[in-house]
């Protein structure tokens, strides 16, 4: 018979333990004058939970996870799949364990108190011993366990305090989400004390009307209560009422026990402030539980925002109004240590989100770090708080199972007692790929009992039937549904839910295709109010190259714009050595790593502009006012006319006074220069003057609008002037060192390989097509090359024309595709330059890089960006670096000597120092060996990215079709 009762009990086997001798969740706030314990502990990672703690110690840093701070048993990536084979409820013999240990001075001023442990997270079962006496055990990785202490530790006196943290357990079974396995203390350890007689829960409710009831539970360590003792609040300034409605109430019912005491404040707030994403107001409030003779036993102080939530028939409401959301999924992540988050590491994120026009935040899949929250509320963001609840390998069997119904429910539960007071918490969600059970109705029953304001959300309850009104699912939220299916679900007349996808536009490598074509639809279809992109985060681990392991805390520093230092890269799954894994699958964020913003942040800024231009009318420009709750006095303007022959005029803007919704004309800023070829004016919208997640100057929009179209110029030939073209019918130019040859491939994007695309474009064999010259023709200034492109699909024929034209070459190109090709990569052509062309600069969309259903955020005019600064380095090197509507570039050196191309129409151009094959032959970039010249395409056609990695792919429109292609582009040294 074992000596310890915890492992007797063996919680990490036992799902119906889900606690003992844990504390209830509750939403008092404990931040004053608390022990912290962070830090260095003793450490010991053993085999299994009952092995022996041996007599050789290392350390671990708390917060921390031991996978990331050297020991051997490392991060392992699945996505649906669990890392072992036993079935729920059971977990693997070899179990990593890790025991943390360390002494604490108990504060001497603490004597005659209540003295609490808190441990802010622990992967998946925490034991809690002091003193080698048991207190408890705690199960829930993403949720804080408290434990009373009292009579365990003494004031004035050292106690040892030992964490043993059992890495797999049958909760592991309802934690499977889509993320890094990771083990350890993972968020904050504290010990903080209170008067025997302290508040034991605070909820807060305040509605836009300004009515505020703030409901608080009161308990005394010793048992019964004490007589006399009463609650007081203060909201800035302003006293709270005791509400003797809910007090004789309370006198009156025999339920009520001398063990809780319950009082109700209340007040109403004129000329409320309200709260919303858009204007996060926050009012101070400060609770006081009083003894008797009026001194104060306990303080509870809270950021309360007035704000309703609701839904009115198909349409989610905060203050009255329909509000779009603008989400995004985000992990606690960190590329150094794995899941453990500091407070400015969160509210980097948000500043991040909030400078990309994002105002919603999905937990995925776990109750967030507190610090987001408390940044929520502050900086403005509608929260989706979702519960650490996801069985994704065994869904179907756990969803019914009664041995985790209390598992369900204790963390749907905790959650909302926690969390309840934050007003940017807007839905409750059970969880996630959990199927849907027995177990979800009983979840959801408890919240809207305990919390009838706000919505509840589940896919798992909405997917079989999107307009169910029984399913524990006030919201359609699908996961990835196409945007077709979601149109005619709105506009069917059968909707009853608001339809908010919780995941779509997947983010894995380069990727987002037709996220502005979902805008478009959602802003125009009733019933349809946006969704969450999957995901923030690309969830790269730095690693060493050199031993294949995690730096850890001492990293900083060691990366930049997304990019690993050398000798170090982006670690994904499989890059620690673990069999079981999937691959890059984690890389799917809106941000690399280091939080190096995407090219799709920019496309996401712009659809969710807040001021735009609504259209060009002879009088002048219409602007419209895109926000909910918000005028536009917080922004400044500027205009900018770019012209195509190179001019760049600006003048200053005032912006219109607008209400949300409104439009108004504003005149013409510049009178329109007869000359100058197309002409495009943008509104370059920054903020007026700082705000919290912004200073002053920031960049919010840049809405455009074309005020003229090209017009189509024909280059002159030069008959007395040759082209040279060699006998392979290539063309010969001293700044190119591989000719202009046809080119249907790319490297294959994330999106490519996992929606099937990239597996029929090699079996076509479009990456090794073979090239013969049928014909060559050759008059005064002019030769014509007819060659054939052999596949196993079929014939490419191809035609290039070349003609001398003053000071350069003109080149048209044909490209007839069979009809077995039916959805190729590109058409177009490639070509290498010499060494030294260092720097693209063009007229065209830009500067980020831009494909052709992903080009809504890239303005046109005059970019310069250096060619190295061109490619993004997405973790799996892939397609990249493209630039959509490019007129013409040049290519120099910094002499000033180089090339300049001017193309037919607008066309996509990709510049690179890396070759189709050179992308597709690495699995990592520090595996990437870059060339002197340029890589350069021209595209007649290209597809579109889509996001078929995991959803939809891109639409009809923007696939390259067989038939004939063609496109010209001239050359130019220059």
């Amino acid at each position: 018979m074992t000596a310890d009762p915890l492992i007797a009990l063996r919680p990490w086997e036992a799902p119906e333990v889900t606690s003992w001798g844990r504390l209830p969740m509750n939403a008092v706030d404990r931040r004053s004058g608390v022990l912290p314990l962070d830090g260095d502990w003793r450490f010991q990672l053993l085999p299994a939970p009952d092995a022996p703690v041996g007599g050789s110690w290392s350390s671990a840093y708390v917060p921390g996870a031991w996978t990331v701070q050297g020991t051997d048993d490392l991060p392992q990536y699945t996505n649906v799949r669990m890392p072992f084979p036993e079935y729920p409820p059971h977990s693997p013999a070899a179990n990593p364990t890790g025991v943390y240990e360390r002494e604490v001075d108990v504060p001497a001023e603490w004597a005659g108190r209540r003295i609490v442990l808190q441990v802010g997270a622990a992967e998946s079962v925490l034991l809690v011993h002091v003193d080698g006496r048991p207190v408890g055990v705690s199960k829930d990785s993403h949720l804080a366990a408290e434990f009373d202490l009292t009579g365990r530790v003494r004031a004035g006196t050292r106690s040892v305090v030992r964490l043993t943290v059992v890495k797999w357990s049958d909760a592991s079974h309802i934690e499977d989400q889509d993320q890094w396995w990771h083990g350890g203390i993972t968020r904050s350890v504290l010990l903080y004390a209170t008067d025997p007689l302290h508040l034991a829960d605070v909820t807060v409710r305040a509605s836009r009307s300004g009515e505020l009831r703030v409901d608080c539970r009161v308990r005394d360590a010793a048992g019964a209560l004490p007589e006399g003792w009463y609650v007081s609040g203060e909201l800035e300034g302003h006293l709270l009422t005791q509400d003797a409605e809910f007090d004789r109430f309370n006198a009156e019912d025999e339920r009520v026990s001398d063990f809780l005491g319950e009082a109700r404040l209340r007040t109403v707030v004129e000329d409320v402030r309200t709260w919303t994403a858009e204007t996060p107001e926050l009012y101070s409030l400060t609770v006081r539980l009083h003894r008797a003779d009026g001194t104060v036993a306990d303080t509870s102080r809270h950021r309360t925002g007035f704000r309703d939530v609701e839904i009115t028939g198909r349409d989610l409401l905060v203050n009255g109004e329909r509000i779009f959301v603008r989400g995004v999924n985000r992990h606690d992540f960190h590329p150094l240590t794995g899941r453990t988050v500091s407070y400015d590491d969160v509210r980097a994120d948000l500043i991040t989100l909030k400078r990309f026009g994002f105002n919603a935040i999905r937990t995925s899949h776990y109750p967030s770090d507190p610090a987001l929250y408390d940044l929520a509320d502050e900086l403005g963001f509608y929260v989706v708080d979702e519960a650490d609840i996801e069985s994704h390998d065994h869904a179907h069997e756990i969803a019914d199972d009664p041995r985790y119904l209390n598992a369900f429910v204790d963390r749907v539960s905790r959650m909302v007692l926690r969390d309840k007071n934050h007003p940017s918490v807007v839905i409750w969600s059970l969880g996630n790929e959990s199927d849907y059970g027995a177990s979800h109705d009983a979840a959801a029953g408890w919240v809207r009992r305990h919390d009838p304001t706000r919505p509840i959300q589940y896919e798992g309850a909405a997917k079989l039937d999107w307009a169910d009104p029984s399913v524990a699912s006030d919201i359609a939220c699908p996961m990835y549904a196409s945007l077709e299916e979601c149109v005619e679900h709105a506009l069917s007349g059968r909707q009853t839910k608001p339809l908010i996808w919780c995941e779509y536009s997947h983010a894995m490598g380069n990727s987002n295709g037709t996220l502005a074509d979902h805008w478009a639809a959602i802003e125009s279809t009733p019933g349809l109010q946006g969704g969450f992109i999957w995901e923030f985060w690309d969830h790269g681990i730095l690693q060493r190259v050199n031993d294949g392991r995690p730096v850890g805390r001492g990293g900083v520093g060691l990366y930049d714009n997304g990019v690993a230092a050398p000798g170090h890269r982006w670690a994904y799954g499989g890059d620690f050595g673990e069999l079981l894994h999937d691959g890059a699958f984690i890389a799917d964020g809106v941000v690399f790593p280091d939080r190096t913003p995407k090219p799709v942040m920019y496309e996401h800024r712009e659809i969710a502009a807040p001021v735009r231009i609504e259209c060009f009318r002879h009088e002048g420009i219409v602007l419209g006012n895109h926000q909910h709750f918000r005028g536009l006095a917080w922004l400044a303007g500027a205009w900018e006319l770019s012209l195509a022959d190179g001019r760049t005029l600006t003048a200053p803007a005032e912006l219109p006074d607008l209400r949300p919704g409104e439009t108004a004309a504003v005149p013409l800023p510049f009178e329109l220069p007869e000359e100058g070829g197309e002409a495009w004016l943008t509104l370059r919208v920054t903020t007026a003057g700082d705000e919290p997640w912004a200073p002053r100057g920031t960049v919010v929009c840049l809405p455009q609008v074309r005020l003229r179209e090209a017009v189509p110029q024909a280059p002159v030939r030069v008959k007395n002037r040759s082209v040279e073209v060699d006998d392979d019918g290539l063309l010969v130019h001293p700044l190119l060192t591989c000719a202009p040859t046809l080119s249907l491939w790319r490297a294959p994007t994330d999106n490519d390989e996992l929606g099937g695309t990239a597996p029929r474009w090699r079996d076509w064999g479009l990456d090794a097509l073979v090239r013969k010259v049928t014909d060559v023709r050759r008059s005064p200034g002019r030769v014509t090359v007819h060659a054939e492109y052999a596949c196993e699909a079929g014939v490419v024929r191809h035609l290039q024309v070349f003609t001398a034209v003053e000071g350069a070459v003109h080149v048209a190109e044909s490209a007839e595709l069979p009809d077995e090709l039916d959805d190729v990569a590109r058409v177009g052509s490639v070509f290498e330059t010499v060494a030294g062309l260092d720097l693209m600069e063009w007229y065209g969309q830009g500067p980020w890089e831009s494909y052709p259903d992903r080009a809504f955020g890239a303005p046109v005019g005059h970019h310069s960006v250096p060619v190295d600064g061109l490619f993004t380095p997405y973790l799996r090197p892939q397609e990249s670096g493209g630039r959509y509507g490019v007129r013409h570039f040049t290519l120099s050196a910094p002499d000033a000597t180089g090339l300049a191309v001017v193309l037919d129409e607008p066309r996509q151009v990709g510049v690179s120092r890396y070759r189709a094959a050179d992308l597709t032959g690495v699995t990592h970039h520090d595996e990437l060996v870059p060339r002197a010249g340029c890589v350069v395409h021209i595209d007649a056609a290209h597809r579109g990215l889509g996001t078929a990695s995991c959803g939809p792919d891109t639409t009809a429109s923007y696939l390259v079709a067989p038939g004939v292609h063609r496109w010209s582009w001239t050359l130019r040294a220059l």
